[in-house]
């Protein structure tokens, strides 16, 4: 083989990557197993545990270090279904931007297109803003809608002559401004929240924004933190010499608390009195320096300056080298460990005494990159009316991330209105007043300061330049920040799905055995079967597994039980290389080759059907990332990721492996005595029986028909919308009895379930469907609670919940319907280009539709006939694809096989059928076996991967057996009712396009 001296390079490198990026997953969990056992269950024990390794070196790789905070970033993240916590789709209130920039005006056909806009915006594709412009313009045709955006606030934008061109435009401009604000907002919101590990993402092309927060279990807390208001203001500011006396009085008041409590607890303790002048004390502190610098150094000021050993004071050089305490508004530095610490010792009632009612402390938005660990503390100045800020944030009208012309570094402008401006002209001369000690204003957004730039000189015009040592990246943030004042809009919960710790441990349990089972049960088939051939296929099964981990660490991607599923679904997929290659070496053999020759033509041989069948995979793998969403990515992910993986373990390293074998006079077997010429002669009529099974496939799918028209399906909450419960009882329960006492208290159908025993049910429930507010979901809790409590004689628990609005729903259903099509399509046309036959693309077509539509129909026939749900929901639509994806797999390889014959002269004479049924039997045995290596590790994950994946494992359980069907029965035979009485043309060789002379079929 050649370049085999770069194959195994290319095979040390990507281990080592492999290694590299699982690494930190192993590092992680190292710390978490040690925070558990120091905590011994005590959870806020273990989390302050966490906190303080943040900033510790747990990784020392000599080249590099990590702390365990970048370390945690590297890691493999669970999701919400393994790890528990909640998942949350923020929609940014368009509707009530547009009427905020219009000032609120009472013109009923203003509003009414308003509210037409928002019902329509549910089942169409175009944008809010262009579907409120048709709106207005169908119902006020002669009114130009610069009558309301020509306003001062937007005379930049808009004036009164303004087109409706022009103010759609600047509509979807202030829109798109919204939504990125939002983002930076919640984004901020979520860091400060401090979630482990927490994602979120900008659904391009709408205005929501999806959150995923890792081991929340305070739902209503991040409930309010997500849906308050963007608040910015600005504020005046102290200096540091001003504020560090009051530090150091809050500073000794605590050392006297706490020396005294422990003089109480031990009284022959030996208390050494400090230096508690400024200078020893900052010399104590030390210029520039972590104040923790050894540990009797930190125990020491633990005791004798508390605040000052977690809040170190904004110190400086001065004069030969002197410490002294530096200018401007930072008081203070802490390390982000420390910050609760800070906040719960300038919460303390003795310490609220100290610090006076002008002075307000507020932290920083994010470290420094200088001093990654660090958080700057601020002091302003509550100078404006109510004691709040000198400025609100609706003053801005605009705000720019741009470039210094003399320095083309990164800057920020900012526009006010005129009266912000009047008001800002006034602030800045009073900040610059004195050349000697210019003051700085502080940017706050929810509390927090984003910057804090100096003023240099009055600003008379509102439109200000805010230059520092700023990244491109930073200059758009602040621009966003700076936005949020001047777009007056909120974000709802429109989607939430929460997960209990319990179902989550469940989920990875299940996940965990269905992986190892499936994994065994493939490792033991393939041996059974191939003989030694098969450990080859088992180590390059083992590799893959791994490169996929590996893989998935690197990207830092999420694994969710989909993710899983995914994985475990690979390891099926994986050994249909294998399988091709190995059936096609066993052809070579049974032409007289030598075992070398065999191995080579077999691998070479089998290539274009290995590639063609693993790309229309990936093919329907891309569209569903594209087109899903959630866990259905995580799904998507390492579908495509394990297809790639799969190819390079199957055909480099069971290559070389061989090529070893080879080299070392090893025997290689490709079967056993009784799996040596299973369905070797086969010669069953396909073709000839071909509208036997056209009417089955005809007579299922008419029955089907009719049951979905007169009973149709049951839609998942995702497709519905509405809120859907997960609920646990201490004992087995009648589902009639929970059903009508439901009924009961909603006063409406609510749907009840078994889900995965007789003691946990699946409630869902349109009660309040419309409403996405907190109200409406603690009124529809209340009343579960209140339904639930009558059954008699049992407790419950809810271990998990969702919520989907009814746009959220619609537009679900939308992208589903486009993304089958699209598989579809995408399929055609590739089996179009790579085969170049109509004939063929209509057939894969028409079986792939076929393989779908089938799954629907059995999806409706047994939907409760069979004891498990069967919902049509995100996880129905991932599966239904990744069979349409799976189900030309099989049909490729049929394909490939009558190309190669329809390229030698013997089988330009013979009836078109016959050539096509000879195909069929000669590719039969790779099809069944390539099928039941899926079929055994979906039969695995259908049985041991837990209830959430049991619908969605089924459709593809089924999916291949269909598909199994669709590629032996349907679809080659269906190329010859196509091509008709004409025939299949191709270019006249003597010898046949693999190079093999005298390719003969065997006979029956």
């Amino acid at each position: 083989m050649q370049g085999t001296g770069l194959i195994k390079f290319l095979v040390v490198v990507v281990t080592i990557a492999c290694l590299y990026s699982l690494s930190f997953t192993f590092v992680t969990r190292k710390v978490e197993r040690d925070a558990a056992a120091y905590a011994q269950g005590d959870m806020a024990k273990e989390k302050a545990y966490l906190d303080s390794m943040a900033g510790e070196v747990v990784y020392n790789l000599g080249v590099a270090k990590y702390t365990y905070r970048e370390a945690k970033g590297q890691e493999i993240a669970l999701g919400l279904d393994l790890k528990g916590g909640m998942n949350v789709t923020m929609e940014v209130s368009l509707q009530e931007l547009v009427r905020n920039l219009a000032n609120n005006p009472k013109d009923e056909n203003f509003n009414q297109a308003l509210e037409n806009a928002g019902i329509q915006s549910r089942n169409s594709q175009n944008s809010y803003v262009s579907l409120f412009v048709d709106e207005f313009e169908k119902l006020s045709p002669g009114t130009p809608l610069a009558s309301f955006f020509a306003t001062k606030d937007n005379a930049t934008y808009i004036n009164a002559n303004s087109t409706n061109a022009q103010v759609e435009s600047f509509l979807q401009r202030e829109s798109n401004n919204a939504i990125e604000s939002s983002f930076k907002v919640l984004r901020t919101r979520i860091d400060k929240f401090g979630v482990t590990s927490p994602n979120i993402q900008l659904q391009q092309g709408t205005n929501r924004i999806l959150i995923e927060l890792p081991g929340v279990n305070d739902e209503e807390r991040v409930r309010k933190l997500l849906q308050g208001s963007a608040k910015l203001e600005f504020w005046e500011t102290y200096d540091n010499m001003e504020i560090y006396p009051m530090l150091e009085n809050v500073n000794s008041a605590l050392a006297s608390t706490l020396q005294a409590a422990k003089k109480e607890m031990a009284s022959d303790a030996d208390t050494t009195v400090a230096d508690s002048t400024d200078a020893g004390l900052l010399a104590a502190l030390g210029a520039g320096q972590d104040s923790t610098a050894s540990d009797s150094t930190d125990n020491q000021l633990a005791l004798q300056n508390p605040l000052f050993n977690v809040l170190r004071p904004a110190t400086g050089l001065g004069p030969n080298n002197q410490p002294m305490l530096a200018p401007g508004p930072i008081v203070g530095y802490a390390q982000l460990r420390d910050t609760a610490k800070v906040n719960d010792f300038l919460a303390d009632p003795a310490v609220q005494q100290i610090i006076p009612a002008n002075v307000k402390l507020l932290w920083g938005v994010k470290p420094s990159p200088r001093t990654p660990e660090q958080l700057e503390l601020y002091a302003v100045k509550p100078t404006g009316a109510d004691a709040g800020p000198v400025l609100a944030g609706n003053v801005i009208t605009d705000a720019k991330d741009d470039f210094d012309p003399q320095s083309n570094s990164p800057m920020v402008t900012m526009y006010m209105n005129s009266e912000g401006a009047r008001e800002w002209r006034r602030i800045t001369a009073s900040a610059s007043a004195d050349p000697n000690n210019k003051r700085a204003i502080a940017i706050v957004l929810d509390g927090v300061v984003y910057s804090a730039p100096t003023v240099q000189g009055e600003i008379p015009n509102g439109v200000s330049q805010i230059t520092g040592n700023f990244t491109i990246e930073d200059t758009k943030d602040l621009a966003n920040v700076l936005k949020a004042g001047r777009l007056p809009t909120t974000a709802k919960i429109v989607e939430e799905a929460v997960v209990g710790p319990s179902l989550g441990q469940a989920a990875i349990d299940a996940g965990i055995n269905s992986s190892v089972i499936g994994l065994v049960v493939v490792l033991i088939f393939m041996i059974a079967y191939y003989n030694r051939a098969g450990w080859v296929a088992n180590i390059a099964v083992l590799f893959n597994v791994f490169f996929i981990m590996g893989v998935l660490a690197s990207l830092n991607a999420v694994l969710t039980l989909p993710g899983i599923a995914g994985i475990v679904l690979t390891m099926g997929t994986a050994v249909d290389a294998n399988v091709l290659i190995y059936e096609r070496i066993r052809e070579e053999l049974r032409l007289g080759k030598s075992v070398r020759q065999a191995v080579s033509d077999g691998y070479k041989h089998a290539m274009s059907s290995i590639l063609d069948s693993q790309i229309t995979t990936f093919l329907t793998g891309l569209i569903l990332f594209f087109f899903g969403s959630g866990p259905i990515l995580g799904f998507a992910t390492t579908l495509m990721i394990g297809i790639i993986t799969s190819l390079f373990t199957s055909i480099f390293i069971s290559r070389i492996i061989f090529e070893w074998m080879l080299t070392k006079g090893w025997a290689i077997t490709v079967s056993h005595r009784w799996s040596e010429n299973t369905l070797l002669n086969a010669n069953y009529g396909f073709v000839q029986n071909r509208k036997k099974f056209y009417i089955i496939s005809f007579a299922v799918l008419l029955i089907g028909t009719i049951s979905i028209f007169t009973k149709g399906f049951t839609l998942g909450v995702d497709f519905k919308g509405g809120r859907t419960y997960t609920v646990q009882f201490d004992k087995p329960v009648d589902l009639e009895d929970v059903r009508s006492s439901l009924n009961e208290t909603f006063d409406m159908n609510t749907e009840v379930k078994t889900f995965g025993s007789d003691s946990q049910i699946r409630v869902t429930t349109a009660y309040r469907i419309e409403e996405v507010s907190d109200e409406a979901d603690k009124a529809v809790l209340d009343k579960l609670n209140s339904g639930l409590s009558q059954i008699s004689g049992t407790n419950h628990e809810i271990v998990s919940s969702q919520k989907v609005g009814p746009t959220i729903a619609n537009d679900m259903k939308t992208r589903a319907f486009y993304a089958g099509i699209a598989s579809v399509i995408v399929i055609a046309l590739y089996i179009l280009m790579r085969f170049r036959r109509w004939q063929f693309s209509v057939a894969a077509a028409v079986t792939t539709a076929h393989d779908a539509l089938i799954i629907f129909v059995l999806f409706s026939i047994l939907d409760g006939i069979v004891p498990f749900s069967l919902d049509i929901d995100q996880h129905f639509v991932a599966a239904v694809l990744t069979v349409v994806g799976y189900s030309i797999n099989d049909t490729v390889v049929v394909f490939d096989r009558l190309r190669e014959y329809l390229g030698i002269a013997k089988y330009k004479k013979e009836p078109i059928g016959d050539t096509v049924n000879l195909a069929i039997n000669r590719t039969l045995s790779r099809t069944v076996v390539t099928s039941l290596t899926v079929i055994f590790v979906l039969a695995v994950l259908f049985v041991f991967g837990g209830e959430v994946i049991r619908g969605f494992s089924f459709a593809i359980l089924i999916g291949i057996i269909v598909a199994t069907y669709s590629s032996i029965f349907l679809a080659a035979p269906m190329v010859v009712d196509l091509e008709g009485k004409k025939g299949l043309t191709e270019p006249t060789v003597s010898d046949d396009t693999t190079g093999k002379a005298n390719l003969k079929p065997a006979k029956a």
